[in-house]
């Protein structure tokens, strides 16, 4: 009797407990450039410890409309991607990959159901890196916290192939 009072406190006590978890806002500029032949860029973002170790994928944005996949076969020129684990996947990933975005200001949720997830608490680096086709390359890092103990807000500055990068994360 005493045992089945031991479980019922304790399952009421687990449904008490608030679910700890948190999430990550992410707005990024893709700027408009005046250039006579214009692609969007392939943009990949990860997440890097601070010794610059891979700790996880949140996105690759590339062109999943060509024939045969053929969109995957310039992942490679987004470099530090493709050698930190690019080359490891095998394109299209569930949740992972999806279509280049257009000019103008583009916001993305993380849930820590995603890479974020599998994260140590620790001090991070949200990384952006684009590359785009007859254009540039160009890499943004962003640090943040994880998991955050209060909502913070991170900002960082692309020169040529990425405009403004705002990071925010909350409990």
């Amino acid at each position: 009797m005493t045992m089945i009072r031991y479980a019922a406190a304790l399952s009421t006590a687990a449904l008490a407990w608030p679910a700890m978890s948190a999430d990550m806002a992410l707005k990024v500029e893709i700027p408009r450039l005046g250039v006579a032949e214009y692609h969007r860029p392939y943009v990949a973002i990860w997440i890097e410890k601070p010794d610059q170790s891979f700790a996880g994928n949140l996105a690759v944005w590339y062109d999943i409309k060509l024939r045969n996949n053929e969109g995957t076969k310039w992942l490679k020129d987004m470099r530090a991607w493709w050698r930190k684990s690019g080359r490891e996947l095998t394109m299209p990933v569930d949740g992972l990959s999806g279509a280049t975005r257009a000019p103008g200001e583009h916001s993305v949720q993380f849930a820590d159901s995603t890479a974020l997830g599998k994260l140590a608490p620790g001090e991070y680096n949200l990384v952006l890196e684009a590359a785009r086709e007859v254009g540039g390359r160009e890499q943004v890092k962003v640090p943040f916290v994880w998991p955050p103990k209060g909502a913070t807000t991170t900002q960082a500055k692309g020169e040529h192939e990425l405009g403004a990068v705002s990071v925010t994360v909350k409990p």
